[in-house]
């Protein structure tokens, strides 16, 4: 396994494990952060261990056209049980996909420095998050925050690294939304997710997200 150095760079794909790790170490450093997903890397990894970078071989992706909105989803949004808002509260966002317990188990892999290291990128522009607020009858100031999510901006394609929900349907509610956003040829998802399937995104091979992600 190749350990990174101080240089922003990481080797040739070619050197990715059958468990799709390319690199081990280095630094969560705006630059190499985004260096990284431009070229189709992210950091995955728990507390007190080394960063592990991946480039998986097969790309979990949502193609905005395809999203899948079931009758139900329709007669919320319809409905308005929810106020959906963009970039208004990055930081609860991550500090709850951080702190949100999950079915799956994935729930504590967003270290401090993790964290620390998307809020700056935020501030820079680059971090992107959407919000799902309860519409409930109350001032803007009491709204209560129950699901959302967040990722890297890059270029036109949204680089999604995790989201929440506090209550049925509102992680659903901020993927739709970012699918709707013009603005995005491609979401990525990473690795395959079922939640995710069932809304449509579906599993591409490597080199055509690589060659889709460099335009």
């Amino acid at each position: 396994m190749i350990w990174l150095s101080d240089k922003i760079e990481f080797p040739d794909y070619k050197y990715t494990s059958e468990h799709g790790i390319i690199a081990l170490g280095g630094d969560l450093s705006e630059k190499r952060l985004i260096h990284a997903y431009k070229n189709g890397i992210f950091p995955w990894f728990s507390e007190d261990d080394p960063i592990v970078w991946y480039c998986p071989f097969e790309r979990m992706v949502l193609f905005p056209e395809e999203i899948k909105i079931s009758k139900s989803m329709r007669k919320i949004i319809h409905k308005k049980e929810f106020i959906v808002t963009e970039n208004t509260a990055f930081e609860e966002v991550i500090y709850n996909c951080k702190n949100i317990e999950r079915k799956d188990g994935f729930g504590t892999w967003i270290t401090d420095d993790m964290e620390q290291a998307y809020i700056n990128l935020h501030k820079k522009g680059v971090a992107k998050s959407i919000e799902i607020w309860q519409n409930l009858d109350c001032t803007q100031s009491e709204r209560k925050l129950v699901g959302g999510l967040y990722g890297l901006e890059i270029n036109n394609i949204f680089c999604g690294e995790s989201m929440f929900s506090k209550v049925s349907n509102a992680s659903k509610l901020a993927f739709i939304n970012l699918a709707n956003n013009k603005n995005y040829k491609l979401i990525d998802c990473q690795i395959y997710n079922e939640h995710l399937a069932s809304l449509g995104a579906r599993e591409i091979d490597r080199d055509l997200f690589l060659e889709i992600l460099k335009g």
